[in-house]
């Protein structure tokens, strides 16, 4: 049972582009927005501060992780209308 479920599911995954060197642009330009509309929360400095962003250090990991989110979106969104 569980196997026919897998096997519907990988019939309906798109095609996934392999990493190339505009990919990783993409997501490390997603990446360098998101911390940057970061430094405009309300409370961005709440725990320790890096020494070179006007940002915390959670903030700066919690920014770099949904602007990766955002870049894959990209990233999957362009394959799929085949601009990438």
């Amino acid at each position: 049972m569980i196997s026919s479920i897998l096997l519907a599911v990988a019939a309906s995954v798109p095609a996934t582009p392999a990493w190339n060197p505009t990919v990783g642009i993409i997501i490390s330009i997603s990446s360098l927005v998101v911390l940057l509309l970061s430094t405009r929360i309300e409370k961005p400095l709440v725990g320790p501060k890096l020494p070179i962003l006007p940002v915390s250090i959670p903030t700066f990991i919690g920014a770099m992780a949904f602007g990766h989110i955002i870049g894959i979106g990209i990233v999957l969104g362009l394959t799929n209308i085949g601009r990438l």
